[in-house]
C-alpha cells in the first residue's frame, strides 16, 4: 500500500482544528502532485456556463404557470374559474376565465420576453474566446468550456472570464490594475498582487513548468473575501507555501486595465463564481399600502363569502313554499330532486360566490404593479436630481417600494461622503506638540511654485528631530497607495514633485490626501517596485524601505500598520488609526499635548489620525513574523486569527503626533434637513467618526442648532455615573418638557420650549442592547427609545457597521412601528440600508457597494429633499386614490347585481351580459385610474418643495385609514342603490317599447350598466386636479368607446 497516500490523507482529514470538507484543492494547469507530498483526488466543479436565465424553452410553460399561481389572487381567480366549469354558474366561465387569462399571459410574455434577453447575454458571454495554456502553447477555446485549474492569459482592457488567482503580471513588480465597476461601481483602478514566487513567469513556456496545488475556501458570494494558500513544488526543497487573500483574487466581471497582460489559475467557474452567487435578489421589502392593500382584501372576500351565504340561506327560504320551487318552465329531473340537501345547498353557495366574485379585482394587481413600474420612471427622468459633475441621476433598483417614500418618519444618514464630499484636504499635522500646515491647497489640488511649511509653535529641538523624520516617513509609508506614472487617471489627483509628474491611486480618499499633504512638507512617496517602497525626503535623498508586512485596516481595529526595514538594517512598525484605537496602545509620547490638539480639530470638524511607531529587534520581528504566518496560512477562521495577531503585535507604541484633513459639508444639506425636519421626519446621523468631529459637522448641517441643549450618553459620562443613572437622569430632563413638544415644533424652530439633541456613542449603545443580568433586557431600551422619541435629533458616533443596522431595527420594531428609511454610500452602510423599510445610496467616492444594495440611489444627499417631499409624496398620493377607487367602483358595480337577486326569486341570474362582465374591469374603467395614478397632481411640485409641512398630511398611512377605506365602501353602496333603483323605478311602467317590444332584464342591466361606467368615470374626473390632454383623450374616451362597443354588441347599429 502507498504510504504517502494515506499520510496525506490522515493529514487531509484529521489536521487539526480544520475542517477540510469546506475547502478545495485545485490542481495548477492540472498536474499532479509530486509522489509523497499529498493524495491526487480529482474533483468535479461546474464548466464555465453562466445561466441567468430562468427558464428553457421546455420548463417556461409549466414553471411560469406555478409561479404566477403562488399569488394568492391568482390561484382565487383560478378556483372561480374551475368552479364555473364544474357546476352550474349563472356566469360563463369565461366571464372570470377571460381576464385570468389576460393577466397570466401579459405577465408571461414580459417574463419570457425578459428571459429571453438573458438568454440571448448568456451566450454572447459564454461563446466569446479566452486564452487558455496547454503543453507550454497558448491555445483559444470558449469560455464556457474553461475548467478549474486552467491557467488562463487575459490582455489589456479584456474581461476576466472567471475568478482566477493572478500568477504574474507584464508589470515588473508582479501587480496589475483591475477596474470592477460591473461588480460593485467603482470605476477607480483598485491593484491587485501576484504570488511571490511565480511573478517571473513572464511567458506561457515558464507558465507551463509551475508546478503547484491551491487549497482555498468553497464558493461564497462576499466581493471583498477570500481565503486560501498556494503550495508551489520545487525538484529539491520542500513545497513552499504561500496565504492567498482577496488582493491575489481577479473577480469574473472586472476588466484588466494599464497592464499588457496577466497570467491567472481558475479556481471558480461558471455558476460558482463570486459575479454569479451575487445574483441572487435580496429579501423581499413589503410597501405599507400593499400590507394595507391585502387587510382591505380580506375585508372584501369576507363581504363576499357574506353576501354567497346571505343569498343561498334566502333561496331556500324563498323555495320553501312548493309552488315556488318548480316553475313550469323550469321543473327538475328525477336526479336533482334526490340529491342531497346539504350538496345542493354546497353547489348553490358555490355558484353565488362565483356570481359576487367581481368584487375582488384581479386587475387591481396588474394596475398597481404597472403604475409602480411606469411610475418609477418619473424619479429616473427628474433633470433636476440629476448631477452634471458625477454625470450620474437617480436609479430605481425596486419599484415595489415608491409609495413608501411618502410616508418616511425617521431618517438614517451616514456622515463622511453622504453629509460631506468625501473629498479631502490635508489642513495640518501636529508633531510631539508642534503643529505643522503645509501652505496653498486648494481643493486637495497643490498649485504649483508653492513649496514650503508654515510652522505655529517652535520648532522642534535636535532630540525632537529624529522623531519628526519618523513622522514624515511613517505617512509615507504607512498606506496602500499606489503611484501611476501618467498624466490622467480616472479623476485621481495629480501631484508634482522636482518635475516628476505622479497620479495617487488609493480607493481611500483620505491616504490620497495625506500622501499629498506630506509632499508639502517635503516628503515624497515615490513608488512600490519589488516589495521595496522608495520615497524622497527633503534633501532630495532617495530611501528605500523593505515592505516586510502590511496590517490591513479593518472597521473594527480602526487602525493599519506596516512593518518596513531600512537600509541601515532598522525594523520599525509604523502604525495611523482613530484615536481611540492608537491611545490605549501607546506606552511613551506627548499624549497630552497631543490629544489636545485632536480635540481642538474634531471640534472644529476635522477628521483626525493618530501615528505610532514602534521598533522591533531580529528577534522580536521573527516572532512578530511567525505568528502573522501562521494566521495568514489558516484556511478557516483567518480573519479571527488575524486580528488576534494585530493585536499582539500592535502594542506598546510610541506616539509620534496626528494629522487633520477636512471633509466638506455637501452642497445645500443644511437646507435638505432643514426642510427634513420641517416636514415632521427626524433626522439620525450615524456614524463612525469620533464625538467631536460628528457634532461640528451637525452643527454645520442644521441637524443641531445653537439653542439645541445636547444630552450625551456617552462611555466617558457612564464611567462617571452608572448606566442606569444616566438614563434615568436623561429620562426626566426630556419628559420634564415633553408637554410642549407639539407635532408643529418638533424641528425645533419654536423658541418657546427647550430644543433636545441627543449624543450615544457605541459603546454605551452596546451596553443599552446587552441583557440585564436581572434578565430584564427591554427596560434600558425602552427608556432609551422615550429619550430618543423627545429628542428634536439624534447623533450616534463611533458605530460599528453591525450597531448602524442595530440601531435602525431598534427603532422600525418600537411600538409605533415607524417607517425608517437609512441613506449612506460606503459598504459599511450596507447593513443598515438592507435593514431600513427604505434604503437609499448615495453614488460616492467610496464605491458603489451601497447604492448596488439599496432600494434607490441618488448622487447626492440634497436630491434627497424631492425625492420625498415632492416624489414621494405623489406617489403615496396617487397609488391610495387607485386602490381605494378600485374598490369603490367594484362595490359599484357588484352591489346591484346582489340587490337583483331580491327581484329574481334568488335564481343567480346574472344583472350584466357577459361581455360586460368581462371588460368592465380591462377595458372600460381600466385605462382612466391608471393615467390618474400616474400623472395626477392635487398639489403643484413648486407648492410642495416650498412647504415642507404638507408632508405631514399624509404621514401614517393617513389616506388608506380604515375611515376612509369604510367611507369609499359605503360610497360605493349608495351609488349602487341609486343604479339600481333609478333605473327600477324608471322601468316600473314602460313595459313595451314604440315597436311592441318588452323591456327585458338585459335591457334593465345594460341602463344599470351605462348608468355604472359614466359615474365612476365622471367621478375620477371630478377628482381629477391636474388636466392634460391625455386626461381629456383617456377619460372621455373610455366613455366614447363603451357607448361604440355598446352599440355595436347590442346590435343597434348592425
Amino acid at each position: 500500500m502507498d504510504c504517502s497516500l494515506l499520510r496525506s490523507l490522515i493529514n487531509r482529514y484529521c489536521a487539526g482544528e480544520e475542517n477540510w470538507v469546506d475547502n478545495r484543492s485545485i490542481y495548477v494547469g492540472h498536474k499532479e502532485p509530486p509522489p509523497g507530498t499529498e493524495a491526487y483526488i480529482p474533483q468535479r466543479y461546474p464548466d464555465n456556463r453562466i445561466v441567468s436565465s430562468k427558464y428553457t424553452f421546455w420548463n417556461f410553460i409549466p414553471k411560469n404557470l406555478f409561479e404566477q399561481f403562488r399569488r394568492i389572487a391568482n390561484f382565487y381567480f383560478l378556483i372561480i374559474f374551475l368552479v364555473q366549469l364544474i357546476i352550474d354558474t349563472p356566469t360563463s366561465p369565461i366571464t372570470s376565465g377571460l381576464p385570468l387569462f389576460f393577466v397570466i399571459t401579459v405577465t408571461a410574455i414580459k417574463q419570457g420576453y425578459e428571459d429571453w434577453l438573458r438568454h440571448k447575454a448568456d451566450n454572447a458571454m459564454n461563446q466569446y474566446s479566452v486564452h487558455v495554456i496547454q503543453h507550454g502553447k497558448l491555445v483559444r477555446k470558449q469560455s464556457r468550456k474553461l475548467r478549474v485549474g486552467d491557467i488562463v492569459m487575459v490582455k489589456e482592457d479584456e474581461v476576466f472570464p472567471c475568478d482566477m488567482i493572478l500568477l504574474s503580471s507584464s508589470r515588473e513588480d508582479g501587480t496589475c490594475f483591475v477596474t470592477t465597476a460591473s461588480l460593485d461601481g467603482e470605476s477607480s483602478h483598485k491593484t491587485y498582487f501576484s504570488v511571490q514566487d511565480t511573478k517571473a513567469f513572464h511567458n506561457e513556456q515558464e507558465m507551463d513548468t509551475l508546478h503547484a496545488t491551491i487549497e482555498c475556501e468553497q464558493p461564497q458570494p462576499d466581493l471583498y473575501k477570500f481565503v486560501g494558500r498556494i503550495n508551489i513544488y520545487n525538484e529539491t526543497d520542500d513545497p513552499i507555501a504561500r496565504p492567498l487573500g482577496s488582493e491575489n483574487l481577479l473577480l469574473r466581471g472586472a476588466t484588466l486595465k494599464n497592464t499588457e497582460r496577466i497570467f491567472g489559475v481558475a479556481i471558480y467557474t461558471g455558476m460558482e463564481t463570486k459575479m454569479a452567487l451575487n445574483y441572487q435578489s435580496k429579501s423581499q421589502k413589503r410597501s405599507a399600502v400593499e400590507k394595507s392593500m391585502n387587510a382591505f382584501l380580506i375585508v372584501y372576500l369576507c363581504i363576499l363569502i357574506s353576501k354567497a351565504i346571505i343569498n343561498t340561506v334566502l333561496k331556500y327560504v324563498w323555495q320553501s313554499e312548493a309552488f315556488r320551487d318548480e316553475p313550469w318552465y323550469n321543473q327538475k329531473t328525477d336526479s336533482e330532486r334526490q340529491r342531497n340537501l346539504f350538496i345542493r345547498a354546497f353547489t348553490d353557495f358555490l355558484a353565488f360566490m362565483v356570481l359576487f366574485n367581481y368584487i375582488i379585482p384581479v386587475s387591481m394587481y396588474v394596475t398597481v404593479e404597472m403604475q409602480k413600474f411606469l411610475g418609477s420612471y418619473f424619479l429616473t427622468w427628474d433633470e433636476e436630481m440629476f448631477d452634471e459633475t458625477t454625470g450620474e441621476g437617480p436609479l430605481v433598483n425596486t419599484s415595489d417600494l415608491n409609495e413608501e417614500l411618502g410616508q418616511v418618519e425617521y431618517i438614517f444618514t451616514d456622515k463622511t461622503g453622504t453629509l460631506t464630499e468625501n473629498n479631502m484636504e490635508f489642513i495640518e499635522c501636529c508633531i510631539e506638540g508642534h503643529v505643522y500646515i503645509p501652505h496653498v491647497i486648494c481643493n486637495g489640488q497643490i498649485l504649483p511654485d508653492c513649496m514650503g511649511i508654515d510652522m505655529i509653535d517652535s520648532s522642534p529641538g535636535s532630540g525632537g528631530k529624529e522623531r519628526e523624520d519618523l513622522f514624515f516617513r511613517a505617512l509615507c509609508l504607512c498606506h496602500t497607495v499606489q503611484v501611476k506614472d501618467e498624466d490622467h487617471a480616472d479623476g485621481e489627483k495629480k501631484s508634482s514633485q522636482s518635475g516628476k509628474s505622479s497620479v495617487y491611486i488609493s480607493s481611500s480618499p483620505d491616504e490620497v490626501a495625506l500622501v499629498e499633504g506630506i509632499q508639502r512638507l517635503g516628503y515624497t512617496f515615490l513608488r512600490l517596485k519589488d516589495n521595496y517602497m522608495e520615497i524622497c525626503n527633503r534633501e532630495n535623498d532617495i530611501e528605500r524601505f523593505e515592505l516586510l508586512q502590511t496590517l490591513t485596516f479593518d472597521s473594527v481595529r480602526r487602525r493599519m500598520s506596516v512593518i518596513v526595514k531600512s537600509t541601515t538594517g532598522d525594523i520599525f512598525l509604523f502604525c495611523k488609526g482613530a484615536d481611540s484605537s492608537i491611545f490605549p496602545r501607546v506606552r511613551e509620547g506627548k499624549v497630552d499635548q497631543i490629544r489636545a490638539r485632536v480635540e481642538r480639530n474634531a471640534v472644529e470638524g476635522l477628521r483626525t489620525l493618530c501615528i505610532a511607531y514602534k521598533r522591533f529587534s531580529q528577534e522580536e520581528y521573527a516572532a512578530a513574523e511567525k505568528l502573522l504566518r501562521s494566521a495568514q496560512l489558516a484556511l478557516q477562521d483567518r480573519e479571527k486569527k488575524l486580528a488576534e495577531a494585530y493585536e499582539q503585535i500592535e502594542q506598546n507604541l510610541i506616539l509620534l503626533g496626528a494629522t487633520a484633513v477636512e471633509d466638506r459639508l455637501q452642497e445645500k444639506a443644511a437646507d435638505t434637513i432643514e426642510a427634513l425636519q420641517k416636514a415632521g421626519i427626524k433626522v439620525w446621523v450615524l456614524t463612525g467618526d469620533k464625538m467631536e468631529t460628528a457634532a461640528a459637522t451637525c452643527y454645520a448641517c442644521k441637524l443641531f442648532r445653537r439653542n439645541t441643549q445636547l444630552l450625551e450618553l456617552t462611555t466617558k459620562k457612564i464611567e462617571e455615573q452608572s448606566l442606569h443613572d444616566v438614563l434615568f437622569e436623561l429620562s426626566k430632563t426630556v419628559l420634564r418638557h415633553s408637554e410642549s413638544l407639539t407635532r408643529d415644533n418638533f424641528s425645533g424652530f419654536s423658541t418657546d420650549f427647550q430644543d433636545y439633541g441627543l449624543i450615544i456613542d457605541g459603546a454605551a449603545l452596546s451596553l443599552i442592547m446587552k441583557p440585564r443580568e436581572d434578565g430584564s433586557s427591554t427596560n434600558y431600551r425602552e427608556v432609551f427609545l422615550e429619550i430618543c422619541r423627545n429628542c428634536s435629533a439624534v447623533l450616534c458616533c463611533r458605530m460599528a457597521p453591525l450597531q448602524k443596522a442595530q440601531i435602525v431595527k431598534l427603532i422600525k420594531t418600537s411600538r409605533e412601528h415607524p417607517i425608517t428609511l437609512a441613506i449612506g454610500d460606503g459598504a459599511n452602510d450596507v447593513s443598515m440600508i438592507l435593514e431600513a423599510h427604505v434604503g437609499i445610496g448615495i453614488i460616492g467616492k467610496e464605491g458603489r457597494q451601497a447604492a448596488r444594495n439599496s432600494d434607490y440611489a441618488i448622487p447626492k444627499f440634497k436630491h434627497l429633499k424631492k425625492m420625498l417631499l415632492v416624489h414621494g409624496h405623489f406617489y403615496y398620493v396617487r397609488i391610495a386614490e387607485l386602490v381605494q377607487y378600485f374598490f369603490y367602483k367594484n362595490v359599484c358595480f357588484i352591489f346591484p347585481q346582489f340587490l337583483y337577486q331580491f327581484f329574481c326569486g334568488f335564481s343567480q341570474q346574472p344583472l350584466y351580459d357577459t361581455a360586460y362582465l368581462t371588460l368592465y374591469n380591462i377595458s372600460f374603467t381600466s385605462l382612466p385610474i391608471l393615467l390618474y395614478s400616474l400623472i395626477e397632481q392635487h398639489v403643484s411640485m413648486e407648492m410642495l418643495k416650498r412647504d415642507p409641512t404638507l408632508y405631514r398630511d399624509i404621514a401614517k398611512n393617513a389616506l388608506l385609514r380604515w375611515r376612509l377605506f369604510i367611507y369609499w365602501t359605503f360610497l360605493g353602496l349608495f351609488d349602487a342603490v341609486v343604479f339600481f333603483f333609478g333605473a327600477y323605478f324608471l322601468f316600473d311602467n314602460a313595459t313595451v317599447t314604440s315597436n311592441g317590444q318588452m323591456l327585458g332584464n338585459w335591457t334593465f342591466g345594460t341602463l344599470v350598466f351605462t348608468v355604472l361606467v359614466f359615474t365612476v368615470t365622471l367621478k375620477l374626473a371630478l377628482d381629477t386636479q391636474y388636466w392634460t390632454w391625455i386626461n381629456h383623450f383617456v377619460i372621455w374616451g373610455s366613455l366614447v368607446f363603451y357607448i361604440v362597443f355598446s352599440l355595436l354588441w347590442g346590435g343597434i347599429v348592425w
